[in-house]
């Protein structure tokens, strides 16, 4: 994520300023790290990527993901 992001980017949920916590940056891009809003949502950057899904929208898509996962324990038949 590039730092002029931080121009544009809002709290989708209240709409205000973030802050920036980088816990790894690359050639002047932000890999790793957490945006914040003064209500204390949190959104996680993976990989360059901010993910700004609400909080509870995020959290509903990671525990269907991690229930889905779970379910197919079969093995691929050949």
């Amino acid at each position: 994520m590039r730092h002029s992001l931080m121009d544009i980017l809002v709290c989708p949920v209240t709409k205000s300023e973030l802050t920036l916590e980088v816990t790894r940056e690359e050639n002047g891009e932000v890999l790793n790290g957490t945006l914040r809003c003064e209500e204390g949502h949190v959104f996680p950057i993976k990989d360059g990527i901010p993910n700004m899904l609400p909080p509870d929208i995020r959290e509903q898509l990671d525990t269907s993901a991690t229930h889905e996962s779970g379910t197919n324990d079969a093995e691929p038949v050949t």
